[in-house]
Protein backbone atom coordinates (compact mmCIF):
# COMPACT_ATOMS: atom_id res chain seq x y z
CA UNK A 1 0.00 0.00 0.00
CA UNK A 2 0.84 3.52 -0.76
CA UNK A 3 -0.52 6.67 1.24
CA UNK A 4 -0.70 9.80 -0.30
CA UNK A 5 -1.28 13.15 1.63
CA UNK A 6 -1.72 16.55 -0.40
CA UNK A 7 -1.03 19.59 1.60
CA UNK A 8 -0.67 23.54 0.41
CA UNK A 9 -4.07 24.47 -1.11
CA UNK A 10 -5.89 27.42 -0.43
CA UNK A 11 -7.56 30.21 -1.30
CA UNK A 12 -5.63 32.87 -4.27
CA UNK A 13 -6.41 35.33 -6.58
CA UNK A 14 -5.61 35.22 -10.26
CA UNK A 15 -2.19 35.24 -11.37
CA UNK A 16 -0.99 34.20 -8.29
CA UNK A 17 1.05 30.98 -6.86
CA UNK A 18 0.66 28.01 -5.09
CA UNK A 19 3.16 24.83 -4.62
CA UNK A 20 1.29 21.73 -3.83
CA UNK A 21 3.21 19.05 -1.99
CA UNK A 22 2.36 14.95 -1.66
CA UNK A 23 3.93 12.91 0.80
CA UNK A 24 4.24 9.34 0.18
CA UNK A 25 4.98 6.64 2.36
CA UNK A 26 4.08 2.98 2.74
CA UNK A 27 6.48 1.98 -0.15
CA UNK A 28 9.53 2.44 -2.50
CA UNK A 29 8.78 5.61 -3.60
CA UNK A 30 11.41 5.56 -6.31
CA UNK A 31 9.28 2.67 -7.71
CA UNK A 32 6.39 4.92 -8.65
CA UNK A 33 5.09 6.88 -11.16
CA UNK A 34 3.42 10.09 -9.98
CA UNK A 35 0.55 12.43 -11.26
CA UNK A 36 -1.92 15.00 -10.14
CA UNK A 37 -5.45 15.26 -11.25
CA UNK A 38 -7.85 17.91 -10.31
CA UNK A 39 -12.07 17.67 -10.06
CA UNK A 40 -14.11 20.54 -10.25
CA UNK A 41 -17.42 21.15 -8.80
CA UNK A 42 -20.09 18.91 -11.32
CA UNK A 43 -16.88 18.46 -13.24
CA UNK A 44 -15.19 14.81 -14.09
CA UNK A 45 -11.41 14.55 -12.74
CA UNK A 46 -8.80 15.30 -15.65
CA UNK A 47 -5.46 14.71 -15.36
CA UNK A 48 -2.62 17.90 -14.78
CA UNK A 49 0.68 16.47 -14.95
CA UNK A 50 2.86 13.49 -14.38
CA UNK A 51 6.21 12.78 -13.75
CA UNK A 52 7.65 9.25 -14.29
CA UNK A 53 9.34 6.65 -11.87
CA UNK A 54 12.86 7.46 -12.73
CA UNK A 55 11.68 11.59 -12.62
CA UNK A 56 12.98 12.21 -16.66
CA UNK A 57 9.93 11.95 -18.30
CA UNK A 58 6.78 14.30 -17.66
CA UNK A 59 3.75 15.30 -19.06
CA UNK A 60 1.08 17.91 -18.88
CA UNK A 61 -2.54 18.71 -19.29
CA UNK A 62 -2.35 21.39 -22.22
CA UNK A 63 -4.30 23.85 -20.24
CA UNK A 64 -1.52 23.81 -17.70
CA UNK A 65 1.23 23.72 -19.80
CA UNK A 66 4.03 26.59 -19.23
CA UNK A 67 2.14 27.18 -16.01
CA UNK A 68 2.60 24.15 -13.85
CA UNK A 69 5.73 22.28 -13.27
CA UNK A 70 5.69 18.56 -10.96
CA UNK A 71 9.33 17.05 -9.90
CA UNK A 72 9.73 14.96 -6.99
CA UNK A 73 12.16 14.75 -3.87
CA UNK A 74 12.44 10.99 -3.51
CA UNK A 75 15.08 11.21 -1.11
CA UNK A 76 12.33 13.19 0.51
CA UNK A 77 9.40 10.83 -0.87
CA UNK A 78 7.74 13.83 -1.56
CA UNK A 79 5.97 15.22 -5.04
CA UNK A 80 5.22 18.43 -5.48
CA UNK A 81 3.12 20.89 -8.01
CA UNK A 82 4.59 24.29 -8.86
CA UNK A 83 1.45 26.19 -10.00
CA UNK A 84 2.09 29.97 -11.66
CA UNK A 85 -0.19 32.34 -12.91
CA UNK A 86 -3.48 30.73 -11.75
CA UNK A 87 -6.43 31.27 -13.20
CA UNK A 88 -10.30 30.97 -11.93
CA UNK A 89 -10.47 27.96 -14.39
CA UNK A 90 -7.61 26.04 -12.10
CA UNK A 91 -10.35 26.14 -9.28
CA UNK A 92 -10.54 22.86 -7.77
CA UNK A 93 -9.58 19.63 -5.50
CA UNK A 94 -6.32 18.71 -6.20
CA UNK A 95 -5.48 14.99 -5.80
CA UNK A 96 -1.77 13.44 -6.19
CA UNK A 97 -1.83 9.86 -7.52
CA UNK A 98 0.50 6.98 -7.42
CA UNK A 99 1.35 4.31 -10.04
CA UNK A 100 3.90 1.11 -9.75
CA UNK A 101 6.52 1.70 -12.74
CA UNK A 102 4.44 2.08 -15.86
CA UNK A 103 1.06 0.67 -14.64
CA UNK A 104 -2.54 2.49 -13.70
CA UNK A 105 -2.38 4.43 -11.40
CA UNK A 106 -4.18 2.88 -8.63
CA UNK A 107 -3.53 4.81 -5.06
CA UNK A 108 -4.74 8.57 -4.11
CA UNK A 109 -4.70 10.82 -1.77
CA UNK A 110 -7.62 12.76 -0.21
CA UNK A 111 -7.42 16.23 -2.23
CA UNK A 112 -6.73 19.55 -1.04
CA UNK A 113 -8.69 22.64 -2.68
CA UNK A 114 -7.33 25.27 -4.56
CA UNK A 115 -9.23 28.00 -5.06
CA UNK A 116 -8.31 30.69 -7.46
CA UNK A 117 -10.47 34.31 -7.40
CA UNK A 118 -10.98 36.42 -10.50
Amino acid sequence: QVQLVESGGGLVQAGDSLRLSCAASGRTFSNYGMGWFRQALGKKREFVAGISWTGDYTNYADSVKGRFTISRDNAKNTLSLQMNSLKPEDTAVYHCAARYRDGLYNYWGQGTQVTVSS
